[in-house]
């Protein structure tokens, strides 16, 4: 297998129209667990909103929120915020961290255990994946449905 360099990821700006619904502020890894649980909590509540067939997309947003922080944490400058947005129909969810001079890369061809494949998982599990900077923070977000 012959390796791929990395390829970008396009940069753009999220949709407007979605609003904060909760947002956690990690400084290491060892705050994950916390908001994978109160993700869990937030999406699943009673008065989250329209769930009709929520299916498999709590786990889904749990994983990529976690694959996103991780590679703040580890690639990005902190603190790393983590962002949970709605309008309704949709989630956004919004990592960003203080790195505005690294560009985002999706892996290319690489060896198991390799690493680098945080952004394959978030576009193979959400509705689109994207990333912009601002003056003074980097972020990373995907879309999911509120219900199917």
């Amino acid at each position: 297998m012959t390796d791929r360099i990395d390829d970008g990821l396009v940069s753009a700006r999220p949709p407007e129209r979605f609003t904060l619904v909760r947002s956690w502020t990690l400084h290491d890894v060892d705050h994950l667990s916390g908001v994978r649980r109160e993700l869990l909590e937030t999406v699943t509540a009673s008065d989250a909103g329209p769930q009709d067939g929520l299916d498999d997309i709590p786990d889904r947003m749990i994983l990529v929120a976690s694959e996103l922080a991780t590679n703040a944490l580890t690639h990005g400058l902190p603190p790393t915020e983590v962002r949970l947005l709605s309008d309704g129909r949709e989630y956004l969810l919004d990592v960003a961290d203080h790195d505005t001079g690294s560009t985002p890369a999706l892996a290319g061809e690489r060896a198991p255990g390799a690493g680098g494949f945080g952004l394959q998982i978030a576009r193979r599990l959400s509705q689109a994946v994207g990333w912009y900077a601002d003056e003074s923070t980097k972020h990373v977000w995907a879309t999911f449905p509120a219900q199917r």
